[in-house]
């Protein structure tokens, strides 16, 4: 391609077929790049190459950056890139979204001259009261615990410190320890309506622990107030959709669900639930005395159905041994004077009484 076949558009700038003007920097690169003439001289961008509005050409990982720069008032390609001006990696225009607030805060790093300033002034302190300075300067957390630290007001880069020693500076430290071992509180007992209406008193237990110890201080301002909050809240609102039944049967059901919900919640926190009993549901007293009398009609009513089966099965082997001892005569005498014999040991008295004929012709019948 040479210089002479560039010419310039007859249009003016501010027509919709205005084509800018390459220089020859901006060709060579194009060339470079792989650009090839069509028909009317006319280059065409290359798949790796973004064409501006103003018909520029520029690299394909410049286009986010100078739309956005547009959008947000920034140097865009229209004000601030001129055509033919080259574009390289080091000239992209650093549009990028906002860092995070914790990121932006630098993370315990020094913001301005007064912070490092008072920084310097603390160290120099501690070396010039060394050793005495060491007493202050260093500090011990137990395995089970961990020390955040903030400096300055920010929190100090390198998350919580421990178990073991650490060191802080006296004057721009501060430290709060947390216990990361399972600790346990009761929950109040809560007057909670029921599903089908009735009031009933709940109290629960809950077992939790800190799972992130920077999370825990920085992201709540009392972990252990608001997770006890929290629970008595969730435990009211839990059994609002059971029954007196389901309350009184599913038991562990609640306490899985109470459970699952509380660590979903304390999750920001840092706070892990690990789990959640029902301790005592308590009844009003007439609902009590109402159950106590419903339970009691029950047992009298299963008392009466048992006594009554057994009145049957009793009846059915009298009529069987009746029919036996109604096929013999002499079993039947037998079975009278048994009788006799049982009235008589009852009470100290004699009986007389006279001796039946149809046993004596029995006993004759036998022994002929």
């Amino acid at each position: 391609m040479n210089r002479d076949q560039i010419t310039k558009s007859p249009e003016p700038e501010d027509s919709p077929n205005f084509l800018p003007i390459p220089t020859e920097g901006h060709v060579l690169q194009d060339i470079r790049c792989g650009m090839h003439e069509v028909d009317s001289g006319e280059l065409a961008a290359p798949p790796n190459f973004h064409t501006t509005p103003t018909g520029e050409h520029l690299p394909s990982d410049v286009r986010f950056n100078a739309d956005q720069a547009q959008k947000h008032g920034g140097p865009s390609t229209k004000s601030g890139l001129k055509p033919g001006t080259s574009v390289s990696r080091s000239q992209e225009l650093d549009i990028r979204p906002s860092p995070p607030d914790d990121v932006k805060a630098g993370a315990g790093e020094p913001s301005g001259i007064c912070d490092i300033f008072l920084i310097g002034i603390s160290y120099l302190l501690v070396i010039c009261t060394m050793p005495l300075s060491l007493f202050f300067c260093f500090k011990v957390v137990q395995e089970y615990e961990r020390a955040v630290i903030f400096r300055l007001g920010r929190l100090s880069k390198g998350g919580a410190r421990g178990p073991g020693l650490f060191f802080i500076l006296p004057c721009t430290d501060n430290y709060c320890k947390c216990d990361l071992r399972t600790v346990s509180f009761n929950v109040p007992p809560q007057e909670v309506l029921s599903k089908d209406s009735v009031t009933v008193s709940v109290d629960a237990v809950v077992y939790y622990r800190i799972q992130n110890a920077t999370i825990a201080v920085s992201n709540v301002a009392n972990y252990d107030s608001s997770t006890q909050l929290l629970a008595a809240t969730t435990l009211r609102t839990v059994l609002g959709t059971k029954s007196l039944s389901e309350i009184l049967s599913e038991r562990e059901h609640i306490s899985h669900v109470m459970q699952s919900s509380l660590d979903e919640a304390t999750a920001p926190w840092g706070i892990k639930v690990e789990r959640v009993e029902i301790k005592d549901v308590r009844l009003p007293q007439q609902m009590q005395r109402a159950m106590a009398a419903e339970a009691e009609a029950q047992r009298e009513a299963r008392a009466k159905v048992i006594a009554a089966e057994g009145e049957q099965r009793a009846s059915r082997a009298l009529k069987e041994a009746a029919d036996v001892i109604s096929d013999s005569p002499g079993a039947l005498q037998l079975r009278y004077l048994q009788t006799l014999t049982s009235i008589a040991a009852e009470k100290n008295s004699t009986v007389v009484f006279p001796l039946p004929m149809e046993l004596m012709r029995g006993l004759g019948m036998k022994s002929a």
